[in-house]
């Protein structure tokens, strides 16, 4: 990046999905991950942000690609990520 500033819109639908878990280890095996909360992209972030580090990564959000950095499925690290750029803008 040449150090523009890449507009994010934090105000598009998205939507947090919980893997099945078994001892706090994601369940690959049964039938994906299930919707827990629908609304909009900062919304959703605040909600992964309030659950606690260790279970983090049961947990995703999907929302409408924004290239480079939203991606359609946002893994925990990328979230975090996300939520620390939030708090510049």
């Amino acid at each position: 990046m040449d150090g523009a500033e890449v507009p994010i819109r934090f105000d598009v639908p998205a939507i947090i999905r919980k893997w099945p878990s078994l001892h706090n280890a994601r369940r690959i095996d049964g039938t994906g991950p299930y919707l827990l909360i629908e609304g909009t992209l900062d919304e959703c972030i605040r909600e992964f942000m309030a659950k606690p580090e260790s279970t983090r990564h049961l947990y995703e959000i999907l929302t409408a690609p924004q290239p480079p950095l939203v991606t359609e499925i946002l893994s925990a690290e990328h979230v975090a990520e996300l939520a620390r750029l939030r708090e510049f803008l």
